[in-house]
């Protein structure tokens, strides 16, 4: 399949268009602000649910709300934007986010809060995917690298630098607002986005779109609402009879969809998810290496979040910048990662999960040690040194998965690349955030934030593993 992109600038229908400084900025602007949202309200929830008079379980329905509809539409967002055109995808995602933000921000109650959150996450899942698929469509070579390396450093800044915005929000109580700063905050920068998007970002499409495939849209939708609602509203809910048979039901749905999207892709269609895509090795690994990465990271974000407000009786403030020293390591080493990926190639994933290795384990020493006073200074060297080696593997993976797509499945391979990611932030807060609060009445604060921290020390053993595997050199 070939790809025709145009632009009102372009004068030749073959040129593509050129994702310049300010249009990279701008879809970059974008990508952070779903992941901020994200994480954002972690060190919010405490104060919403006494401002709410919301119970546990609906405060886990303002997390997991936003996860599930991002997860589940991502990949159809993708797709829209190869049918109508990514820019116009991305201009109307970005002005719906900023809408629903204000709708969240505004809201009077916890379950229209919920709500909010949820057509949040679809707005999210409208303009993300558009990101990627125009950095793969109107860039090339070096460009295209950069590109994509300020792409996964913006993303694993996004997650820590969301938290410590958050914290420092809620205690600054702007205008009275309180909480709904973490929301508000949203809609001038979505203001700055659009007049930017409108601008500077080139139209982008498939010459020949094709129409959305409408089983495996379900299919894929309902394989992960079986697996997610579950998991993440299991524990709050008390495990009723649905969360059982919502998992009894996963794997056969998910079998399903990938028999439709099989038939279709052999039958000449292009399905929502076509498996042939997945003969890309480095898509295929990728995918398969960011799933025990991003388990561990959303699930150490949540844990650690509320085992320092709740355990430690930190302030939000407090709790926030306890993981500076993770961005600001991150930012710094992830800035490096383009010249040390040239030179040692897939190498650098693995030194990456031995250093995150390391920082986790002083994190587990601190916790042992200094609890019930663990403060800034005792997490600052764990913390920092497992940011360094975040920031070696997720912008690097992220820029492999993408390396062979083909322009004119830009859309669909960004879909699935953000899908797995988002799915597998999704689990990393249901599955580790489970375990610690389950284990927080039988062995104590400490000791379960000890547990949690010790499964993700052995998730980030399996993303070494797995490296391992990658190919040698990333282009």
């Amino acid at each position: 399949m070939t790809e025709t992109v145009t632009t009102a600038n372009v004068r030749s229908p073959a040129a593509p268009p050129a994702l310049g400084g300010p249009g990279l900025f701008t879809v970059l602007l974008a990508a952070a602000l779903p992941l901020i949202d994200f994480f954002i309200v972690n060190v919010a929830l405490p104060t919403i649910g006494a401002d709410l008079h919301a119970g546990e379980a609906v405060l886990e329905l303002v997390v997991a709300g936003y996860g599930v509809a991002y997860a589940v539409l991502l990949v159809l967002g993708g797709r829209l934007g190869d049918l109508f055109g990514r820019r116009r995808l991305f201009l109307g995602g970005m002005a719906a986010f900023g809408l629903t933000s204000l709708a969240c921000g505004l809201a009077p109650s916890a379950w229209t809060l919920v709500a909010a959150r949820v057509a949040q996450g679809a707005a999210s899942a409208a303009m993300l995917p558009q990101v990627l698929a125009t950095i793969q469509a109107a860039t090339a070579g070096g460009r295209r690298a950069r590109a994509m390396s300020l792409y996964g450093a913006t993303a694993g800044l996004s997650m820590v630098a969301g938290q410590i915005l958050g914290g420092v929000l809620v205690a600054a109580d702007l205008w009275g607002t309180g909480w709904r700063s973490v929301f508000l905050v949203n809609v001038p920068v979505v203001v700055v986005g659009l007049v930017l998007g409108a601008r500077f970002v080139p139209e982008t499409k498939s010459q020949k779109p094709q129409p959305v495939d409408g089983p495996g849209t379900v299919l894929l939708a309902a394989s992960l609402l079986a697996l997610l609602a579950p998991l993440t509203e299991g524990r709050a809910a008390g495990w009723p009879l649905w969360t059982w048979l919502s998992l009894a039901a996963f794997p056969g749905v998910a079998v399903a969809f990938y028999a439709v999207e099989r038939r279709a892709d052999r039958a000449g269609r292009t399905p929502l998810v076509p498996p042939s895509l997945f003969e890309l090795a480095s898509l295929r690994r990728g995918l398969v290496l960011m799933l025990p990465f991003s388990i561990g990271f959303s699930g150490f974000m949540f844990v650690i979040a509320v085992a320092l407000q709740s355990g430690e009786h930190l302030g939000p403030v407090a709790a926030g910048m306890a993981l500076a020293p993770m961005a600001v390591a991150f930012l710094f080493v992830s800035l490096a990662g383009p010249r040390l990926i040239a030179r040692y190639g897939s190498r650098v994933v693995t030194a990456g999960s031995v250093i995150q290795a390391v920082g986790i384990v002083l994190i587990v020493l601190a916790a042992r040690r200094d609890w019930p006073h663990l403060d800034f200074a005792g997490l600052l060297p764990g913390v920092a040194i497992a940011g360094a080696g975040q920031a070696l593997q997720l912008p690097n993976v992220l820029r492999l998965v993408m390396s062979e797509v083909p322009p004119a499945r830009a859309g669909v391979g960004s879909g699935v690349m953000v899908t797995t990611q988002q799915s597998a932030l999704a689990l990393g807060v249901a599955t580790l955030g489970t375990l610690f609060l389950s284990l927080v009445p039988h062995q104590g604060m400490r000791d379960a934030l000890v547990t949690t921290l010790l499964v993700q020390l052995g998730l980030t053993v399996v993303t070494g593993l797995l490296s391992l595997r990658l190919p040698r050199t990333v282009n």
